[in-house]
């Protein structure tokens, strides 16, 4: 009986594997969307569009034209999430984030800094696009370093630099209810 569970399970395994295939950002889940990475390499967008008039908002997931390297087919892990402080149902992409004191706090902590390269290459370059440092370096370690020390004087550095509009939650963006829409509820994979 045990070989046969073991058997079975391989053969699962195996046809799972093959079925999952490639990654493409409009097959994802909207649980999955935002910080995942296509087999192409390139960056899955969460957006919204109003449908019935305008009354209510629909999600969808995308692909952008970011490209990341080296990172493809990449779903963004649950403990990366978590250590990090971002919501899966971010929409949009932008380093607004980096202007509020706690999302810096927890992307430099040690749990997401060491740990979730696809988090810090994907706000480092946000930064970077947006011209909030100098395009000869990286942003995130500077300014980590910066927050450990003096967290006032890194948010005085990017508001001077003039960051753009930043990612919307899900249901920031949605209607005005405080509970995701039941369309929306899924419990994303990790890793």
């Amino acid at each position: 009986m045990a070989m046969a569970m073991k058997i079975l399970f391989l053969a699962f395994s195996l046809f799972l594997q093959g079925a999952l295939g490639d990654i493409v950002c409009e097959e994802l889940p909207i649980g999955m969307c935002s910080f995942s990475i296509a087999s192409s390499g390139k960056r899955c967008l969460l957006e919204t569009s109003a449908t019935n008039g305008g009354s209510t908002m629909a999600y969808q997931c995308t692909t952008s034209e970011v490209v990341v390297k080296d990172m493809p087919e990449w779903i963004e892990s649950d403990e990366c999430i978590r250590a990090c402080g971002v919501d899966r149902y971010s929409v949009g992409l932008s380093s607004d984030s980096l202007l509020e004191p706690q999302f810096t706090a927890k992307l430099c902590a040690p749990a997401c800094f060491q740990n979730c390269p696809n988090i810090v290459d994907l706000y480092n370059n946000l930064a970077l696009a947006e011209e909030i440092a100098s395009r000869s370096m990286s942003i995130l370690p500077g300014l980590c370093k910066i927050q450990q020390t003096n967290p006032r004087r890194a948010m005085s550095q990017l508001l001077s630099s003039g960051a753009a509009s930043g990612p919307v939650s899900a249901e920031a963006a949605g209607p005005a209810s405080s509970e995701m829409p039941a369309s929306l509820a899924c419990a994303p994979a990790s890793m």
